[in-house]
């Protein structure tokens, strides 16, 4: 569907080539498995490869011409870089903040441990701020938030509906204070509004730490990359995809090449163990996950027996 949406006459067969491609990507059909587990060769014209700094290549194809339409706040839209941990989105990020003009400002948050709960036996002191402050994991902010005027950055927290800020919500930065971030909403029905985003208590949730505890921060993180995760639901214009490692979880290629609405609108850097340039990727889809008619998932008990899974 994403495909057809922005297809015309003219590149019919060309699009129905390439998403019978990704079909078979999601299916598992382009190689026979066993476990879910198997490689995958991806195209020569997908791929960056054959250069002397494929990173700053990918970048560029994502992001061309980037100080000159930094001003443009619908450069950002449709463009990021997916990959698959939060380590290479937080590199990935770093490496583009440098090339952004002006200062960056650091702003850390306020953490403390929530005496409820799991907590209860804890004394007070037992767990120091400085361990809280080492918490990371997807859903919030960090610590030490890096950002800079002129950057894109994604909301984590649903902060007012009617106005578009949404979990997921991209904006571009204007302004930075101590207690409020001014920006641009790039995303949803609301593209060109000027909001203020302040600070929140957030706590994380779905996440197994040794304490219950709650940060105060921005609710925001910098996107110029992202997880492929976060990338779902989304339809973009250019996508670069960034595979130091390969996937990990079921059917997580096909997300991160189904974002888009023709393959000239996506390239691929991925990377075998010892750093190279490579043409080939594990792919992760279970065949035994069958999609039935009616749109529901039907998973036979012997798929949870064979993984290991009680039942």
């Amino acid at each position: 569907m994403r495909l057809n949406s922005g297809s015309s006459t003219n590149n019919m067969l060309e699009i129905k080539e390439f998403s019978e491609w990704l079909l078979k990507i999601g299916d598992g059909d382009l190689v026979d498995d066993v476990d879910g587990e198997s490689i995958i060769t991806i195209p020569d014209e997908l791929l960056i490869k054959g250069s002397e700094d494929p990173l700053s290549d990918i970048v560029d194809f994502v992001y061309p011409n980037l100080m000159d339409n930094i001003l443009d706040p619908t450069f950002f839209k449709e463009r990021a870089l997916l990959t698959p941990k939060l380590s290479d989105v937080a590199m990935l990020n770093k490496h583009l903040m440098a090339v952004i003009p002006g200062e960056e400002r650091t702003l850390l948050s306020s953490d403390k441990v929530l005496k409820q709960d799991g907590n209860s036996s804890l004394e007070d002191g037992e767990i120091s701020p400085d361990i809280l402050n080492t918490f990371s994991c997807s859903g919030i902010p960090d610590h030490k938030l890096t950002l800079k005027v002129k950057v894109p950055v994604m909301l984590l927290r649903n902060i007012d509906q009617s106005r578009g800020l949404c979990n997921g919500t991209r904006l571009l930065i204007t302004k930075l204070g101590n207690h409020v971030v001014e920006a641009i909403v790039l995303t949803g029905n609301n593209i060109g509004d000027t909001v203020l985003i302040p600070r929140m208590t957030i706590s994380p949730s779905g996440h197994t730490f040794p304490v219950n505890f709650q940060r105060r921060q921005f609710p925001l993180v910098v996107s110029f990359a992202m997880t492929i995760n976060k990338s779902q639901g989304q339809s973009l214009s250019h996508v670069g995809i960034y595979l130091p490692r390969s996937v990990f979880t079921h059917g997580q290629l096909y997300v991160a090449l189904s974002r888009v609405k023709s393959r000239h609108e996506l390239k691929m850097l991925i990377l075998d163990e010892n750093g190279c340039v490579t043409n080939t990727t594990f792919k992760i889809v279970y065949k035994e996950i069958q999609y039935s008619r009616h749109n529901q998932y039907i998973i036979p008990l012997s798929f949870f027996r064979v993984k290991g899974f009680s039942l």
